[in-house]
């Protein structure tokens, strides 16, 4: 793997899990802004369950075996693309959280999840030679 990929995973395993903790300590009133209407679970179970989700993903990426990373990385994307709707509900909704306080800022935020979700597979991604 190459140093900037590594360097990608690393990162991105480690703000995955540093954000995963703040699911559960600090942040935990401000993540409840993002939990969509529709999903059936109280939205502090929501939190809890994704922070615990985003604490396993990160440290898989940190930590996960070289033949397993592929698809620790198809995971982690997988997992940006299943939150998604907790950012566009935040943006509807007009619910304040992380310093989101416009739709502006809460609508720019959406195009972030792309980025993300392409860091995911860039960063776990195989070299080209075999």
């Amino acid at each position: 793997m190459s140093a900037p990929r590594a360097v990608a995973r690393i990162a991105l395993g480690s703000a995955l899990a540093f954000a995963g903790i703040a699911h559960l300590t600090t942040a935990r009133r401000e993540f409840r802004a993002q939990v969509p209407d529709f999903v059936p679970l109280d939205p502090d179970t929501t939190v809890v369950a994704s922070g615990i989700a985003e604490i396993t993903l990160g440290s898989a990426l940190i930590a996960s075996p070289r033949r397993w990373r592929r698809a620790v990385g198809r995971l982690a994307a997988a997992f940006f693309v299943l939150v998604f709707p907790g950012n566009l509900s935040q943006w509807i909704h007009q619910r304040d959280a992380f310093g989101l306080d416009t739709d502006a800022k809460r609508f720019g935020r959406l195009f972030f999840q792309p980025v993300l979700i392409a860091w995911a597979l860039f960063a776990t991604r195989g070299s080209r030679r075999r």
